[in-house]
């Protein structure tokens, strides 16, 4: 692990790196996809991810949460923040909406859940 510790909603809105370069159309299935893959044209294609990118996990049963992932062009990915501030409505909902795309416990989060992140962020 990177960090000691998962960071926090508080950490990330002073992290502007981080607020930059959040991925907010992603989903969890997106990336575990293979990193290459043939083209039509049958030419393999890398595919580059990079960025931060938020996600649903129910844990094994546990308390449904939102965490934030950051993901490397070299193909590392952790997970870095536990965002705990958000109702816990909005994620039984999103996972509501979404449960036809979980991928391994993992749930994308929906519009409402961007937007109040967004809005808890500054970012409109």
């Amino acid at each position: 692990m990177m960090f000691d510790r998962l960071a926090s909603l508080s950490d990330i809105k002073v992290d502007n790196h981080v607020i930059e370069h959040i991925i907010w159309d992603i989903e969890p299935k997106q990336l575990m996809e293979p990193k290459y893959r043939k083209n039509e044209d049958g030419k393999i294609e890398k595919k580059i991810l990079r960025g931060y990118m938020f996600y649903i996990d129910k844990m094994a049963k546990k308390k449904p949460t939102l965490f934030l992932m950051c993901h490397t062009t070299m193909g590392y990915a952790e997970t870095v923040a536990m965002i705990e501030e958000i109702p816990d409505e909005m994620i039984v909902e999103a996972m509501e909406e979404n449960k036809d795309r979980e991928y391994f416990g993992m749930f994308p989060i929906n519009k409402k859940i961007e937007n109040w992140l967004k809005k808890e962020l500054a970012r409109q």
